[in-house]
């Protein structure tokens, strides 16, 4: 998913994306380790988009300290 995206999602989106992103990757960890993983691309793929979703909520989180002082 493109960080634009990304940017129009509201924070409890963003925060159910990383919960499946975090299932995902998971998944694919498990799936490797098996040997039921074909295309290893996919976890490099499913880390980058996490940290995506988790750098959003980030810069987020930091706009709001921000805004109170």
């Amino acid at each position: 998913m493109k960080t634009s995206e990304l940017r129009k999602l509201s924070d409890e989106e963003l925060k159910e994306r990383e919960r499946q992103l975090r299932r995902e990757l998971f998944n694919l960890k498990f799936q490797k380790e098996s040997g039921q993983l074909g295309d290893t691309s996919l976890i490099k793929k499913t880390k980058k988009d996490l940290a995506r979703v988790l750098t959003i909520l980030r810069e987020r989180e930091l706009t709001k300290e921000k805004n109170k002082d």
